[in-house]
């Protein structure tokens, strides 16, 4: 038969449909891989198919033989295989900070990593409508643009805001600046931890950041800056609401022993008190938000000291009981 324009496509055509169309549950025969390069304009017999999937297995294609009822070629998993694509589908669908449509823009590019067979079945397993989900579409490049500001050692300006009753943004103050030195995660949301001339070293939503530019001038460089150690922040900032930051010493059952390890890490010294609890003494940013958790265990866990803080405890749980009690 005669050449075509297309042939000399034919290995990256053979190449791609392998990727696309086959898994290990589903080999293309040699008689589907001739006819798919037919379709595309490309000549091709038995003799030449095997020499292509020879160059390519020689290229470094995992190409998979297969014998009995089901003969054929499928490449094997790349490099990722379904199990981890589902995990990385979970993590995109969980980000609270990435707002639908870009959701389901990363969802249908995981998809392409795959079969068009796993690709069904990974499609089936994402469920993006419903979930709480950004409302500012810009986050996934704020994000990308303070690494870069990071990475280059470059303060910031930017303009922030909070929502009002009517869904609209009522910015808070003028542009701001300030030296970011890392991103965290917590609470389904991503925070930009920076040292500010106002505040020190502090945090803001970037969700709720907007029009970030980096500036020419280098970061702040102080001695708290040169110790920050952003995963213990992380652990200290409760909610990643601001306070004050102190050591509390707090009495808790054993059965709470876990999650005290979960918030504080295993580093944290539990001192047995008596058969059924045990002390521990953290650092912490002591904001509504602690005291929301501190009050979310109920009567199995206690503040012991300092003394300001179980004063602050004690007069918002009674503020709350007055609420209630005005209400009846």
């Amino acid at each position: 038969m005669p050449k075509t324009e297309n042939q000399k496509l034919k290995l990256l055509l053979l190449k791609d449909y392998l990727e696309r169309e086959t898994d290990a549950e589903h080999p293309a025969s040699l008689h589907a891989l001739i006819a798919y390069l037919e379709q595309q304009g490309v000549s091709a017999e038995r003799k030449s198919v095997y020499r292509d999937i020879a160059l390519l297995k020689e290229y470094g294609c995992d190409i998979i033989d297969t014998k009995g009822r089901t003969a054929g070629y499928y490449l094997n998993a790349g490099t990722f295989d379904l199990a981890e694509l589902k995990l990385l589908a979970d993590a995109v669908l969980a980000s609270k900070f990435l707002s639908e449509k870009k959701s389901s823009a990363l969802l249908k590019k995981l998809g392409t990593l795959t079969s068009s067979y796993q690709a069904v079945e990974l499609r089936r397993s994402m469920v993006v409508s419903g979930r709480v989900k950004s409302m500012n579409e810009s986050v996934f490049y704020n994000v990308d643009e303070l690494h870069n500001a990071i990475r280059t050692n470059r303060q910031i300006r930017f303009r922030y805001f909070e929502y009002n009753r009517a869904k609209e943004r009522v910015y808070r103050g003028g542009v701001r600046t300030a030296s970011p030195y890392g991103l965290c995660w917590d609470d389904e949301n991503y925070y930009l931890i920076a040292y500010t001339a106002e505040h020190g070293i502090t945090h803001f939503r970037v969700d709720k950041m907007s029009e970030i530019r980096q500036t020419e001038e280098p970061r702040i460089q102080t001695e708290e800056t040169r110790s920050l150690d952003l995963t213990r922040y992380g652990k200290q900032v409760f909610g990643m609401f601001s306070g004050t930051m102190q050591q509390v010493r707090m009495r808790f059952e054993n059965s709470l022993a876990g999650v005290v390890i979960d918030r504080f890490g295993k580093q944290i010294m539990l001192i047995p008190d008596g058969p059924e609890h045990f002390v521990c003494m953290a650092e912490v940013m002591v904001s509504p938000t602690f005291y929301g958790w501190i009050a979310s265990f109920g009567t199995r866990v206690r503040l012991l000291s300092p003394e300001n803080v179980v004063r602050q405890f004690r007069e918002n749980c009674a503020a709350m009981l007055r609420l209630y009690e005005e209400a009846t």
